[in-house]
Formats: C-alpha cells, structure tokens, sequence
C-alpha cells in the first residue's frame, strides 16, 4: 500500500489474512447484466480527489452499461479488515468489487473471497503492460485474483545541504551507503547519518535481496523460509550495522518503523532514509523542503540498485457476486491505463502500467528514481496465506530488535525467525 500512514497499511491488513476463517459462502450462481454494483475503496487522507477519478470511471462504466448503477463507499482504513472479513463470510451483504492491499491477496484467496479472473485478466488488452511485478501481487498458484491499481517503492533520500557541507556524495554502493551515514554522524552527531528502523521491514528487505538472499523459498507446493542462508544473512548483518551511536542509537531507533524514519528524515533529523514515492509529500511539506534528492537505493556493486519490496494495492472481484461480468469490466475501469494515469495525477500514486508509468516520469521528475528502481527489479513477499501470520506476528522486526539489542547474534535470531516461518508457511499449508 502507499501513503505515510500506508507504509504500515499491509501489515495492519495482514492480520486478516492470518486469522479469517474460510468463507461460509461460494462462488454465485447467477450473473446479472443489469442492477446496482457495490464498491469498497480506501479511504485517503485527503480522498476528495481520488473521488472524482473514480466518479469518472463509474460515469464511463455506467455509459458503456445501461441499466448498470454502481455505489462507491470509501471505507474507513482503521476498520477495513472487519469490513473485509465480514463480507467473505456474508456474502449477502458483501460489495461486488474491493481495494485491497497487495501482500493479502494469498490469504483472500485462502479465505475463499477472491474470484479467479485469469481468462479475463488474460484477454485484456491494458494488462500486457502490467509490470511483472505488480502482476505476481494478484497471482496465486498461476491464477490471476484481480487488477494491480497502484505500485510503491522506496529509494534514498539524502540532504543535498549536509552532503555539500561535509564534501559528499550519494553512495554508489551499500558498503559506501554505511560508511558515509558514519561521516555524517561523526561530523554532525545531532543528526542520524541514516534514520533505519528495527520495526522497518521493508526498508531492510533491500538489503537482504541485494546480498542474494531471499525471504523464503518455494518447496512442495508451500515455502520454507531462508532468512537464515548466508546469503540472507550477510544482508541482515548490514542493514542491523547501521544502528548503533555511531550512525543511529538502538535504544532510539530500534522500536522505528518506516514512518518514523520518514518524519526522522522530513523534519531534519537525519541525513539520509528510505523512503517511498509516497513519502514525497509529507518530506516536501517538513524542514528538508528544497534541501534534499533521492536516489535509488544502491546494490552491493557500484551503479547497481538494490531491490526494491513493490508495494501497492489491488482491485479484486469477490466470488460472491451475482454481477461477475459486470464487475470484471468495472474492474478494468477502476485499474485501468486512463485511471491509474489520473490517479498519478491527482494522488501521486505510481501507475503498474510501464508506458503510464513513464509518462508520469516526464510530467515529474521526482518520478525518475522510483521508476528507474521498479524498471530494475523489485520483488514482492512469498505468495502464502502464512505471509500474514509471520506479518501480524511481527517475525522479522524481532529479529532485527534481538540483533541490534545485542540479544541475540546474526545466526541465533535468524535461525529463531525461520523457525517461526516455516511454521506458519506450515500451518497455512
């Protein structure tokens, strides 16, 4: 998901995936041509754009559908899970179409809520130009569960006024990334050279990934996890190396998520963050206005990039809905090429489209990291129901919390984490 307040929005919707019983209801067994559509979406922090976009969609959809009507509700964030569970299991009262986020779509799918729309995905003219990425977040076992709306990623952002201060510049590599926040702080220890977070999972998978290792692995029709591969390893070793009082306190840093870590950033209190394009906002609207860039984060090798965690939402048809023609196309409506493309323009979401994408990088420039992040390619979480429960349960946090506090060594917290995985990828079969 996207937003400031969104960089925690999966892991908050992740806890229905761990806990939702499965469906009382199936699929429906009528297909009405006609009638009133149901709509879930997110509520924004400032929504009254997102709705004239969307109000645009409907008006096309309702042109091209006479005889269809369509209500959007725009449901609160802090009480979306509830929402979501009871429709799955009510399907009389449940809305035909729902925005979700993209790390639950193996859980919805588990809990029996989703309809497979692979062979209307497939025959879908947009959905060539999904980016692959974005297409694996509506992908389970092969089958297609929806439409991605929108992407996410994070890239570095650095203080352009510190940097030229101190005679800096932006790190090419992770290794240059760690020993440049040190400088930063050596010089100038009232500020983080870089603000991580031990509650900052997605800031810290890039690191893992570019390091070569991986989160989990498919085995026998589930995962095992791989946390704690060498490879895996040597990723977490770097990213728990930056906290300490030589770049940002554990005792201050290690309860951090990404939020904070932004707001560490926007108000002037670090030099450097990983941050998302959806942090744009809150950063140009703190004390770093006009004093910053971002770069892509770097790889283990100079020029190279490390990947990325592609977040984002989904819209999904749920199997319930006596409207399933209806609501695939006005599906493809509210996900779109010509939405997602006024969704940038009004929201700032990044379309999961490359040309739409591209074009938004021209319209504007701050655009240009992410996407040059997203075109060398991110990576999503593993595609089981159990990812919910090693979220909800806060697995990885731990790790790197047991790690920095000196709890507990690279090898004993990871291997603890993947124990704990692989029951969970276990018990979600």
């Amino acid at each position: 998901m996207k937003l400031p307040a969104r960089i925690a929005v999966p892991i908050a919707l992740l806890t229905l995936a761990a806990c939702a019983p499965q469906t009382s209801g199936g699929a429906a067994t009528t297909d009405d041509k006609s009638g009133t559509l149901r709509v879930w979406l997110f509520q924004e922090v400032a929504n009254k754009p997102k709705e004239q976009v969307v109000d645009q969609a409907v008006a096309a959809f309702e042109q091209r559908h006479k005889g269809a009507k369509v209500e959007v509700e725009y449901i609160p964030v802090d009480t979306r899970a509830q929402r979501i569970k009871a429709a799955f299991n009510d399907p009389g009262s449940a809305p035909d179409l729902i925005e979700y986020g993209n790390t639950d779509t193996a859980g919805y799918v588990k809990d029996g809520g989703l309809a497979d729309i692979t062979a209307e995905f497939g025959a879908w003219a947009d959905a060539k130009d999904t980016d692959p990425t974005a297409r694996s977040s509506v992908t389970v076992d092969g089958k297609v569960y929806g439409a991605p709306l929108f992407v996410g990623v994070r890239a570095l952002y650095y203080r352009t006024d510190v940097f030229k201060e101190l005679g800096l510049t932006a790190p090419k590599t992770q290794d240059e990334l760690v020993a440049t926040a040190r400088k930063v702080r050596k010089a100038k220890p009232e500020l983080y050279g870089i603000a991580v977070g031990g509650a900052y999972t997605y800031g810290a998978m890039p690191f893992i990934w570019a390091n070569g290792g991986e989160l989990a692995t498919a085995q026998g029709g589930t995962y095992k996890s791989a946390v704690n591969s060498e490879a895996a390893r040597k990723g977490i070793a770097a990213y728990t190396s930056l906290f300490g009082d030589d770049n940002c306190p554990a005792a201050k840093c290690a309860q951090m998520g990404g939020n904070a870590t932004v707001t560490a950033f926007a108000s002037g209190k670090a030099a450097m963050a990983i941050g998302g394009d959806f942090s744009h906002a809150a950063v140009e609207a703190g004390a770093v206005r006009g004093k910053y860039a971002v770069v892509p984060l770097p790889g283990t090798t100079a020029g190279s990039i490390a990947p990325a965690f592609a977040g984002g939402n989904n819209i999904g048809v749920l199997r319930s809905t006596s409207h399933r023609t209806l609501a695939v196309d006005l599906m493809k409506s509210l996900a779109g090429k010509e939405t997602q493309g006024r969704l940038f323009d009004a929201m700032g979401f990044l379309p999961t489209y490359g040309d739409v994408r591209q074009q938004a990088a021209r319209k504007q420039p701050f655009v240009k990291p992410f996407t040059d992040t997203l075109g060398a390619g991110a990576r999503f979480v593993p595609a089981s129901a159990g990812w919910g429960r090693i979220d909800a349960s806060l697995v990885l946090p731990t790790m790197f919390q047991e790690i920095v506090s000196g709890r507990k060594d690279v090898k004993t917290a990871s291997d603890d984490a993947a124990r704990k995985m692989d029951a969970a990828f276990a018990a979600a079969g």
